[in-house]
């Protein structure tokens, strides 16, 4: 009895703690309903291997309120020694639709790493675009973010 105890105990805390990081997760960052950053791949790996990777579930590390998983450890110490290195730009949202006002899905296997930043796209075609006109897509995505970031996906749609 007190092992099932313990483990609806170790349960609800694991529950109340992925709510917990869904809650915090800003409209800055685009996670998943449960706060999960990237879709759950390694954003390291991209840097490192040159791909995505998909990271392991026992090894995470919270930035802006969203939850990155990791390859490897080093990979997480890495991470969370200068997580701005390693995060997506935009939270992870669409560098296009980020440079047309907009807030997209990003698909962690539509990227680019551009000047040391990791950029996602929403779909090849999206992708495609982006690369023809990348410098320019980027400044105005960096100048559009400064007015979106704290603006959820549905408050820019319905502008």
């Amino acid at each position: 009895m007190l092992n099932v105890l313990k483990t609806t105990i170790a349960g609800a805390a694991l529950s109340l703690a992925l709510l917990t990081s869904a809650l915090a997760a800003g409209v800055d960052v685009n996670a998943t309903s449960t706060g999960l950053a990237l879709r759950g791949f390694d954003p390291v790996a991209y840097h490192t291997k040159g791909e995505p990777t998909p990271g392991d579930f026992q090894i995470t590390a919270e930035h802006n309120g969203a939850t990155y998983r990791f390859e490897t450890e080093e990979n997480k110490a890495l991470f969370v020694a200068n997580p701005e290195a390693y995060a997506p730009a935009y939270g992870g949202y669409c560098a296009f639709g980020t440079a047309m006002g907009f807030k997209f899905d990003g698909d962690p296997h539509l990227w680019r790493i551009v000047d040391n930043k990791l950029y996602l796209n929403l779909a090849p075609g999206i992708q495609e675009r982006w690369e023809a006109d990348r410098a320019n897509l980027i400044t105005a995505a960096n100048d559009k973010w400064t007015d979106i970031a704290d603006k959820s996906p549905e408050e820019l749609q319905s502008q």
